[in-house]
């Protein structure tokens, strides 16, 4: 009860407690915290609250209770200025996208049709629409006389259609093929009175097995084309008789067995007629010759005939003498002994004409695959240059050591390890090795450019460093033929090589330049003498040529400047740059220019000869005319010279020259640009041979020499419209002789007969014409020729 009392007075007495508001805000608070009326899930009821048992709580006067607040929940309205805004940024950024998809739809159908133009192949260049020459794969069956022949090409406009010509073509019956001796008769008196004796070469030591003779047909096959530039008469090539397989590469082991010494290609197929190159010659056994040996006996056998063999040059980095270099060594031609001369004397006879020494250095590399036919042409070379003409050309191999860190130079046995792994057997000992390292040695001191980024002393850019190093340690030699792997000819090496000497022998030096320039086409410029005054022509006058405009006025010059003169001054003497290495011994003109009548020069050996245009590489696309090394070229580069190829003849004395500027000057300019430059400097003897060049189509020679000398004053170089360049040098792809050449590769082919683009083959030769037969025709390159090999050797023993 006192509790009860206390608790009423408590609630009575204090004045500051509202037990309405104290309920009401009880009760606020519980609404808050019950669940919305409006809610689906289940209503609170008062009937569970103890508050609500009884009405009494409820205010007598019925006053009005205070609102219930009802917590609003709602966004921010954003304004409308700003939606306003907001939508018409984003239709602007839809309306950009379109267009950038537009934009980008158009650039991309542009570099679709760009790349397809840039992709598209070029037009094809005009010599590719002209017809192929067909009469270059007659047969032996329709031979005829050389002077009775109407060639296929070049023809005159009025002479009777191709059709008709080769309608009239009929096999028949073959004569026996004949054996072709292009030497001079060494045993008549004549000769042996101005020469002395000659003594007969074998291939074995024993004198048992003779140097195997040639066979030709007289005649050439109906309707064969005539060389487009170059010609037989000119040079002095016999192009009466021609050359079939049998009898080129019978007397080298083509065309019989394996088992009798042969290399077994050529056994089947037609081979009409074939036999009679063993009919007097038996078939030969290379199985044990070693043709190293063979041509050192021949050397000495006939040492008699040429000078006495001087001392070499010593190896000193290698030999490391003590005081001065004496000279000795080892050279690459030795005084004969008792076993080798045979009783044959050896003492120059008296008052008997000398003769030159030559070699023939074949390039090569330490790891080259040899073929089969590759051991038919190195025979061929060794034979018809060396032995069969009584030592007059000695074959060399010098061989590229691509590894510079193969201890060659400081272990012998490493060197003929290598020296026997490089050849084979048949050849052994008539090679020498040489590296990259070894040339940096030896010409040290040469500004490295890395033009095209290869270095200086490459091969690519120095393939005649080696050539000189071994000229300068051979002295014996008095000529050097720098000859390549992949050269074929058709005909006699001996004949070749013996006609291009002479030839170049015979040549004024006036206007020699000049000629050097341009290609002669004998169906446009005549005889050589009617070529001849018309380079003279060009060169003093000028040619009123679209390439020459550039000479009539320079852009430079303004439209009041005056023209200059299309005159060239014509090459008399040495044409040397100011710091140019300059001998006593250079050559100096007895005459002015215009007093020589054609004689300076007539009878004169050439310094160097070369087997395609020596043109004027400045102002030209080719792209290695200004790998010059060692020159002052900050106003201008030195006077040039290139021939494409590197086949060739240089003299000692070119290449003694050669090496000092290298050695001591410090002067070297790309590979196929330096002997010709080197000799327009010193006023050497230098020549280009026209000799016999094919082309496999249909050209208008008008044309072809329009483009072979579209150059300054109608010569090969000197501008920009020379085609000696790379944008222009496919106009070479159907001939037979140049660096790109492909007519020489399927030509060769076709002569072997293969097929070659289904064309040819062993039943086309059968049911038509028999196997091909050609003149002498240079080919380069010829590269990677598989003979079919049939037959085994038999086993020993």
């Amino acid at each position: 009860m006192r509790g009860s009392r206390r608790r009423a007075s408590y609630g009575a007495d204090d004045e500051r407690f509202d037990v309405g508001r104290a309920r009401d805000l009880e009760k606020e608070d519980l609404d808050l915290q019950s669940p919305s009326l409006d809610s689906d899930d289940e209503a609170y009821s008062p009937a569970n609250s103890s508050r609500e048992t009884s009405g009494s709580h409820q205010p007598m006067l019925g006053s009005r209770q205070p609102e219930r607040r009802m917590k609003s929940f709602y966004f921010y309205r954003i304004p409308n200025r700003t939606v306003r805004w907001l939508c018409l940024a984003l239709m602007a950024s839809i309306i950009l996208f379109i267009l950038s998809l537009i934009r980008m739809s158009y650039v991309s159908s542009r570099q679709l049709d760009a790349q397809h133009l840039k992709d598209k192949p070029p037009p094809p260049a005009p010599w590719e629409s002209f017809n192929f020459l067909e009469r270059y794969f007659g047969g032996i069956q329709t031979l005829v006389p050389r002077d009775e022949n109407i060639p296929e090409y070049p023809r005159d406009p009025e002479a009777s259609p191709i059709g008709v010509v080769n309608a009239s073509v009929n096999a028949r019956a073959i004569l026996p093929s004949t054996p072709f001796s292009p030497y001079p008769d060494y045993n008549s008196s004549a000769y042996q009175l101005e020469y002395g004796r000659v003594s007969e070469c074998f291939l074995d030591p024993q004198e048992t097995l003779r140097v195997p003779k040639l066979y030709t047909y007289t005649g050439v096959p109906r309707g064969q084309p005539d060389p487009v530039m170059g010609s037989y008469q000119t040079v002095g090539i016999m192009d009466t008789v021609c050359f079939e397989r049998y009898g080129r590469l019978g007397p080298y082991g083509f065309g019989y067995s394996l088992r009798r010494g042969g290399i077994g290609a050529g056994l089947v197929g037609e081979r009409e007629g074939a036999d009679n190159v063993w009919s007097v010659d038996q078939e030969v056994d290379y199985t044990n010759v070693q043709w190293g040996q063979a041509q050192r006996t021949c050397g000495a056998k006939n040492s008699h005939r040429f000078k006495a063999i001087p001392s070499s040059q010593g190896d000193d980095f290698r030999d490391m003498p003590v005081g001065r270099s004496d000279g000795l060594g080892i050279a690459g031609l030795v005084e004969p002994t008792a076993d080798e001369v045979s009783g044959n004397s050896t003492t120059p006879e008296a008052n008997k004409k000398l003769l030159p020494r030559t070699a023939v250095v074949l390039r090569t590399w330490w790891d080259f695959q040899y073929t089969k036919e590759d051991i038919l042409y190195l025979r061929s070379l060794i034979a018809e240059l060396s032995l069969a003409s009584g030592g007059e050309y000695s074959l060399h191999f010098l061989i590229h050591v691509k590894d510079d860190n193969l201890p060659i130079w400081a272990d012998p046995d490493t060197y003929n390890r290598a020296l026997e792994d490089a050849l084979p057997k048949e050849f052994r000992g008539m090679a020498t090795l040489w590296s990259e390292r070894q040339m940096g040695l030896i010409y040290g001191g040469l500004a490295e450019s890395y033009y095209r980024d290869l270095p200086v002393h490459g091969v690519y850019r120095s393939t005649y460093m080696p050539i000189q190093y071994f000229a300068y340690k051979h002295p014996e030699y008095d000529y050097f033929w720098n000859w390549e792997m992949d050269v074929r000819y058709t005909g006699h090496w001996y004949h070749l090589f013996d006609s291009l000497r002479k030839w170049a022998q015979a040549q004024p030096r006036k206007g020699l330049w000049e000629r050097n320039a341009r290609f002669y086409i004998p169906d446009v410029h005549g005889s050589w003498e009617d070529f001849k005054q018309m380079v003279r022509v060009q060169s003093e006058i000028g040619t009123q040529s679209s390439n020459n405009l550039w000479a009539s006025k320079k852009p430079s010059q303004g439209q009041g400047a005056p023209a200059e003169s299309k005159i060239e001054l014509p090459v008399w003497g040495p044409l040397a740059p100011e710091d140019v290495y300059q001998p006593e011994n250079d050559p100096v003109p007895p005459t002015s220019y215009e007093k020589d009548k054609y004689t300076w020069g007539v009878g004169e050996e050439a310094d160097l000869i070369t087997l395609n245009p020596m043109f004027d590489p400045d102002e030209t696309p080719w792209i290695l005319a200004e790998d010059v090394t060692g020159y002052n070229t900050t106003e201008k580069f030195p006077p040039r010279r290139t021939a494409v190829i590197t086949a060739s003849r240089l003299s000692k004395k070119l290449l003694t020259t050669m090496h000092k500027e290298v050695a001591l000057q410090r002067h070297t300019m790309f590979s196929e640009m330096w002997p010709a430059s080197c000799a327009l400097h010193h006023g050497l003897k230098a020549v280009y041979v026209p000799h016999p060049v094919f082309i496999d189509r249909n050209w208008p020679t008008k044309y072809l020499a329009s483009v072979m000398n579209g150059g300054k004053n109608g010569a090969s170089g000197g501008s920009r419209t020379s085609v000696f360049g790379d944008s222009r040098q496919h106009n070479f792809r159907g001939t037979t002789w140049y660096y790109n050449a492909g007519f020489s590769g399927n030509l060769w082919r076709r002569w072997l007969g293969y097929r070659v683009d289904n064309d040819g083959g062993e039943e086309e030769e059968l049911a038509g014409e028999g196997r091909m037969c050609l003149p002498g025709v240079l080919l380069h390159p010829v590269k990677s020729v598989e003979l079919v090999i049939e037959g085994v050797r038999a086993e020993k023993g």
